[in-house]
């Protein structure tokens, strides 16, 4: 099946959707005062949402006779990518290993920028509010229904 071309409109709805979803993920790290927060999710967003329109719109452009899309190649290679620069996000520290979550966090956003420069606005919207509960709903159980992780550098939770 060929890919059409999106009028201008279109690919700026998109990749502000991607920046405005990131950018609520980054919001919430940011008020929790983690290193990748509201610049980091937006951008992350923004550029896998940026890598997926332009694969289609280079697909749209030469035709189907010169090129075969593969959307999920240009997804492996997104996600593949970015799992690098959240691996750079964690750090290994007196045996505690912290940036888990900012890592998990980065490649999540990189995955809603993907859906969205599909036009999968339905998937990046649910995916943004599940990664938001999640977020939010398990820092209030901290202390409460979750135990505190122990710091064992520090003596402290």
């Amino acid at each position: 099946m060929p890919v059409e071309a999106l009028s201008l409109w279109e690919m700026v709805l998109r990749v502000a959707l991607a920046a405005l979803l990131g950018g609520a993920i980054g919001w919430d790290r940011e008020r929790h005062e983690k290193a990748a927060g509201i610049r980091t999710m937006i951008l992350v967003s923004i550029g896998a949402c940026g890598v997926m329109l332009a694969g289609m719109e280079l697909a749209a452009q030469l035709g189907a006779d010169d090129v075969h899309f593969d959307p999920l190649r240009v997804i492996s290679g997104v996600i593949g990518g970015v799992g690098f620069l959240g691996a750079g996000a964690i750090i290994q520290s007196g045996g505690a290993i912290r940036g888990m979550t900012t890592a998990a966090t980065i490649w999540t956003s990189a995955g809603i920028g993907v859906a969205t420069g599909a036009g999968l606005y339905r998937l990046a919207i649910i995916l943004t509010a599940f990664v938001l509960i999640t977020l939010i709903v398990v820092t209030m159980l901290k202390g409460t229904v979750l135990p505190e992780k122990r710091d064992p550098g520090s003596g402290k939770a």
